[in-house]
């Protein structure tokens, strides 16, 4: 293996990892919260906790993805992994309620790692290549929150404060793999001595509040409407996550089994649409094409959803929303295109911060929507959730026509991409 296809392997063993390990403490959560006392307010807590995983990302990824720029994916990135093993080893030990939420806004810090990862795929990466990885980056990330939970399950039962432990080790695997086989990537349009020779002065604190690269990449007039779509793009993502289980115990009647099943189901359907769909897709039609396709098959997928009155009318739902996988990694490609080599960081802090932010906000709004109409007709949420992508209907447009299937010559072979 090539040291690109090496690198690459590494990145993706990473997320992968560090997935796994979020997903290895949400089972247990609810049992952990009870264990302090807090029976009668559960639900209360278990939110708080979760909202402030989501804005220490929103404030975080940013900085950090900035702090890559200047310093480095590598010295970022094991901080951040050797932070989350220490946070995990916290939460384990903690015999305070407190320390509980300092454990989670330290992990909501370390795991804005996310945006170093992705800045990394950009650096090793020719512009033909990035949907194709970025796509086996989601997959990677998808596939270890599906098996996460289950081994955080089986762990729970032997002891509560198991995959605390666990998910420690994960990091802690994460960090000796990097620290080990991980090389510093090379910017491909910036010249050696160049770069060498001018020093890397340090960020203020103005450059690493979450608004500063915001603001400052929002000005470029091809890629703002791209951000406007990622928005969109992860609220409509908070829909699933955040009412699969109501939708579909008050629609269907399941059970917690059958809610589970159908989210394993969806995520490695997903995760198999961005690792082998993405890159083949986008070869052949262009990523301008290629988050077309997934925005519709996204917005299909939500309506099937509205409307669906059996397990047999929701299956082509699922597979039209896991289909919409396609999109996000071809818009990752389009925004790195669209961002020179020096703010790659920055660029990826910023779609993690907006990410987090849709995480913070998105369960609030869907929540109240539910709510409201629940007792005319539970489908509304799904039709707001695909109404999302209205306002970006123009920026589409324009993609549409900008877009074009590349040269078969610049179309990179499946074994070339890989390393």
């Amino acid at each position: 293996m090539s040291g690109t296809g090496l690198a690459l392997a590494l990145i993706l063993a990473t997320v992968a990892l560090d997935a796994i390990g979020i997903g290895l403490i949400a089972p247990v959560m609810p049992q952990l919260l009870d264990s302090f006392g807090l029976h009668h307010n559960l639900a209360l807590h278990a939110g708080a906790l979760t909202a402030l995983y989501a804005l220490m990302q929103f404030v975080c990824a940013p900085a950090l993805g900035a702090l890559s720029d200047r310093f480095g994916r590598r010295p970022v990135l094991l901080c951040s992994l050797f932070g989350s093993s220490l946070d995990y080893l916290l939460m384990a030990c903690a015999p305070w309620l407190s320390l509980l939420y300092l454990g989670r806004a330290i992990a909501g810090i370390s795991g804005a790692s996310g945006s170093v990862a992705g800045a990394y795929i950009a650096d090793i990466s020719d512009e033909s290549q990035r949907a194709r990885r970025y796509g086996w980056l989601g997959a990677a990330f998808g596939l270890g929150l599906v098996a996460g939970p289950v081994i955080g399950g089986l762990l729970g039962a032997i002891w509560l404060r198991a995959p605390f432990v666990a998910a420690a080790a994960l990091a802690l695997l994460n960090f000796a793999l990097a620290w080990l086989a991980l090389p510093e990537p090379k910017p491909k349009h910036e010249p050696k001595r160049e770069r060498e020779s001018q020093p890397r002065p340090a960020p203020s604190l103005r450059e690493l509040a979450p608004w500063h690269s915001l603001r400052e990449l929002g000005r470029l007039p091809d890629l703002a409407p791209l951000l406007w779509l990622y928005l969109a793009m992860q609220l409509a993502g908070q829909v699933p996550g955040t009412l699969w289980a109501i939708y579909g115990h008050d629609r269907f009647g399941w059970n917690p089994t059958a809610v589970g099943l159908s989210l394993a189901a969806f995520g490695v359907i997903h995760s198999l649409f961005q690792a082998f769909a993405t890159g083949r897709i986008s070869d052949r039609f262009g990523p301008g094409k290629t988050l077309i396709g997934g925005v519709i098959s996204d917005v299909l997928g939500y309506l099937t959803f509205a409307f669906a009155r059996s397990a047999a009318t929701l299956a082509p739902g699922l597979l039209l929303a896991a289909g919409g996988g396609i999109g996000g990694p071809a818009l990752l490609a389009m925004s790195s295109e669209r961002t020179d080599e020096a703010r790659q960081g920055a660029l990826q802090g910023v779609l993690a911060s907006l990410a987090s932010l849709a995480a913070v906000v998105g369960p609030l709004l869907f929540g109240a929507i539910y709510v409201a109409g629940a007792g005319h007709w539970d489908g509304w949420v799904w039709v707001v959730g695909a109404a999302l992508y209205l306002p970006c209907v123009p920026a589409l447009r324009k993609l549409l026509r900008g877009s074009r299937a590349p040269a078969a010559a610049d179309a990179p072979a499946d074994v070339a991409a890989a390393g």
